[in-house]
C-alpha cells in the first residue's frame, strides 16, 4: 500500500513539473507577424529566451496576384550564412503559402542555434527587409 502511495506522489510531482514547464507557441514577430522592413533579430532578442520544445509560428499573407511580396521560411546552415544572407544550402522549411491562417509552425526540437529567413528576391528581404533572426533554445527549468 505504502509503495503505491509513494508511486503516485511521484506521478503528481511529475505532472505538476511538466504543467510548469509546458512549451509555449509563439508568434514570430508578436503582431506585427512575418513581413518585410521589421527588425526580427531585434524582435527575437527583446522576446527569449526561446526554449526547447516551444514552437515558432511564421503568419504571412500568401500571395493575392503578381504585385503581391510573398514570403517564405528558410533555415540557414550557420552563421555566416545568416549575417550574408546566403540561402545556396538553406532548406526551405515553409514556402509562399504556408503562412496564411494559423500560420506555418516550426517546433524548436534541438538544443543548437536555429537561424531563419525569408528567402524570397534571393535574399533581399533578408539582407534589405530585415527578414531574419536566429535563436539559440535553452532547456526549460524544471523546478521554480
Amino acid at each position: 500500500m505504502e509503495m503505491g502511495l509513494k508511486q503516485a506522489q511521484v506521478l503528481i510531482l511529475l505532472v505538476l513539473a511538466s504543467m510548469l514547464a509546458a512549451p509555449k507557441r509563439i508568434i514570430v514577430g508578436g503582431s506585427e507577424n512575418w513581413h518585410f522592413g521589421f527588425n526580427y533579430t531585434d524582435w527575437a532578442l527583446k522576446n527569449g529566451p526561446f526554449y526547447l520544445n516551444d514552437t515558432l509560428v511564421f503568419k504571412y499573407d500568401p500571395p493575392v496576384d503578381n504585385s503581391s511580396h510573398p514570403h517564405s521560411v528558410y533555415l540557414l546552415p550557420n552563421f555566416w550564412s545568416y549575417l550574408n544572407c546566403d540561402l545556396s544550402r538553406a532548406k526551405r522549411l515553409a514556402d509562399v503559402t504556408q503562412g496564411g491562417g494559423e500560420g506555418f509552425e516550426f517546433r524548436l526540437k534541438r538544443w543548437q542555434p536555429h537561424y531563419f529567413a525569408c528567402g524570397e528576391s534571393n535574399g533581399f528581404h533578408c539582407d534589405k527587409g530585415l527578414m531574419k533572426f536566429f535563436v539559440m533554445p535553452l532547456f526549460r527549468r524544471w523546478h521554480g
